[in-house]
């Protein structure tokens, strides 16, 4: 007599094993049915919550073969306390990659306009633009964009992006990107008047960005309708300190320094 296994689905119908994985707190998934991506924040009754980029949460069945890991297809368990950590985020998002090394800078950049635009762009994706070999330049204005273009003499393997404050219909920086029309550049923008407020309020404990009346500086009208000391540059160091990841800014800034990102690296 033959023995037989119970299991009588041809071997070439059969899905091959994947490997379990415990759901950690900021382990970054793809829902395989959906494509939300997100990062682990909460494991309970058969369940996982994740939460993409922009702070949208959305719970998930943890079924088998269920989730996509580095592209990589898997089954999502629940962690145990000895279970070894896993990699965290970076201020970005992105999954950190520990022991990296700083890749030789492209030939391509990112300009962005003023000092306080470099520094965030450095502080939540530094370590993405590292990883890359890209490196983050700072406009005086853009005035000069077209003459700053001209003399970076952009190609297919040196592609320059901009992020404009301000960047409205019928303003003067828009008019300004239209003139840029090179296919190696990309201008991209954000809607408020300095970056400073695409800080979140709420990562800062106040209820709101105050409104400045037209023909006053702006940083000046924010310290002094927020009872800061008139020093906007100790205002912006005070700003800068409470944003510790991307969660802390508007998805409208963060979704165009998303955008340079791959297209310089396209």
């Amino acid at each position: 007599m033959r023995s037989y296994s119970p299991d009588l689905t041809p071997p070439w119908k059969r899905s091959a094993p994947v490997p379990e994985v415990p759901a950690e707190p900021d382990l970054v998934v793809e829902e395989v049915s959906t494509g939300f991506c997100g990062a682990v924040i909460r494991c309970e009754a058969g369940t996982v919550t994740l939460e993409d980029r922009f702070g949208k949460h959305r719970v998930f069945p943890m079924e088998p073969r269920g989730f996509l890991l580095e592209g990589r297809l898997v089954t999502l368990v629940r962690p145990s306390s000895g279970t070894p950590a896993r990699p965290t985020r970076t201020a970005s998002g992105s999954v950190a990659v520990p022991g990296s090394r700083a890749r030789v800078a492209r030939a391509g950049r990112i300009y962005v306009e003023g000092r306080h635009d470099a520094e965030l762009v450095e502080k939540v994706w530094g370590d993405d633009l590292r990883i890359e070999g890209v490196v983050v330049e700072y406009l005086e204005g853009v005035d000069d964009l077209p003459a700053v273009v001209a003399e970076f003499a952009p190609a297919a393997d040196a592609r320059l992006g901009v992020l404009v404050d301000h960047l409205v219909p019928g303003s003067k920086e828009t008019r300004i990107a239209e003139s840029v029309t090179d296919p190696h550049v990309l201008v991209v923008g954000h809607p408020y008047i300095d970056v400073w407020e695409a800080v979140k309020p709420s990562s800062l404990g106040i209820p709101a960005w105050p409104s400045v009346p037209r023909g006053q500086d702006w940083k000046t009208g924010v310290c002094r309708a927020l009872g800061w000391p008139p020093n906007t540059g100790a205002a912006w160091q005070h700003i800068l300190s409470r944003v510790n990841s991307y969660k802390d800014l508007e998805p409208a800034l963060l979704g165009r320094v998303e955008e340079l990102i791959d297209f310089v690296t396209a």
